[in-house]
């Protein structure tokens, strides 16, 4: 099975099945010198680890991240840090249940890769999904751990906005608040809602989707490329290869196609460092496929979650029509763990052109004005 890698200079690869032994990543073309410890790596895989509320997956993994390579302890400081070689990263699978898979191992679910995945390759782990399974996405946010610390100053914060139909207020807007609930929601009379909403459907054996939003603040002016290379291009692709991911929009996105020209130009002024000031954000921070300086704001739709317990209509591997019914631990609101994700990839994003930026036209570019 090929595709397991993504990013250029900061490079990563994935491996590893739900209900194998291990998950794991290769990361890449870090630079050396860069602190960095498994404690650091543990913060954010603890905010997508399954089993912590009501509201996720039931399946207990601690998610404990281990480090095979690519660090050293500076004798004159006594910290570990990079080496610029490729860091290898472990995750043990401890809480597997294969026999809640065993009633569907010939049947193929609706909605998700049992069939594609048969019909490409000619065989499939039924358990969990296996290697199609969101449980890959553990590495991917160890990732986004490690490509935080390339790019100095930047800051990415995810936040979910919309469930189902219903929506955040805005004005109400809190990033605080995202670490008070268990939906990562930045309002807090929207996550209170959400809590009931959200068990009327989990009682109901089905599920729900989500809206996600990522904002990542410190991103430099200058990164990306005006045609193949574009930031928001990989942004989007980043996003997409989320597991249930089925819509990205950066900035305003379609919101922008009701907008005139007027409205939607982001205006500039001189700041006080007589530097470009920009009076609005409907870019998302990307223009001609390079970022402004300004935050960039992508947004991304995660389906309902496909295992559910109300019976669907399928067909089986031998060609029999069949009903589905999948048991087992499942998130009625996959959406709620993708904010980790969400995050990561666009950190990881970020840090490859941050590389690819400095590789090509060194650290920094001179103001036009200067």
């Amino acid at each position: 099975m090929s595709h397991n890698s993504f990013g250029h200079l900061f490079r990563v690869t994935t491996f590893g099945e739900s209900h194998g032994p291990a998950i794991g990543c290769v990361v890449d073309g870090c630079p050396p010198r860069i602190p960095l410890t498994e404690a650091d790596i543990q913060h954010d895989l603890d905010r997508r680890r399954p089993g912590q509320s009501r509201y996720t997956t039931q399946r207990q993994e601690p998610d404990q991240v281990r480090i095979l390579s690519g660090v050293f302890t500076d004798e004159k400081t006594g910290v570990q840090m990079t080496t610029g070689t490729p860091i290898g990263l472990t995750i043990e699978n401890v809480d597997q249940r294969s026999k809640d898979y065993g009633e569907i191992r010939n049947k193929y679910r609706p909605g998700h890769a049992d069939y594609t995945y048969d019909v490409k390759y000619g065989i499939r782990d039924y358990r969990g999904g296996g290697r199609s399974s969101a449980r890959e996405t553990a590495m991917r946010v160890a990732a986004g751990a490690v490509a935080r610390k390339v790019v100095p100053g930047l800051l990415v914060r995810g936040a979910l906005v919309q469930m189902g139909p219903h929506r955040i207020d805005r004005s109400r807007w809190d990033w605080d608040e995202t670490g008070r609930n268990p939906f990562f929601c930045p309002d807090a009379e929207a996550a209170a809602f959400f809590a009931d909403y959200l068990d009327g459907i989990r009682k109901k054996g089905s599920s729900i989707g989500a809206v996600i939003e990522i904002v990542a603040e410190g991103v430099p002016p200058g990164l990306g490329a005006p045609i193949y290379g574009k930031l928001d291009a990989d942004l989007a692709a980043a996003l997409m290869s989320i597991n249930a991911v089925k819509g990205v929009e950066i900035g305003a996105g379609f919101e922008a196609a009701a907008l005139t020209g007027e409205e939607n130009a982001d205006e500039m002024r001189l700041g006080n460092d007589g530097k470009p000031l920009f009076l609005s954000n409907h870019a998302g921070g990307v223009v001609g496929g390079i970022s402004t300086g300004q935050a960039v704001v992508a947004r991304f739709a995660v389906k309902p979650t496909s295992s559910i317990l109300q019976p669907r209509l399928s067909v089986d591997r031998f060609g029999a029509e069949t009903d589905v019914v999948t048991k087992g631990r499942h998130d009625p609101c996959v959406g709620i763990r993708a904010v980790p994700v969400g995050e990561a990839m666009v950190a990881c994003v970020i840090a490859d052109h941050f590389l690819r930026h400095r590789g090509q036209v060194g650290e920094t570019m001179p103001w036009p004005m200067d």
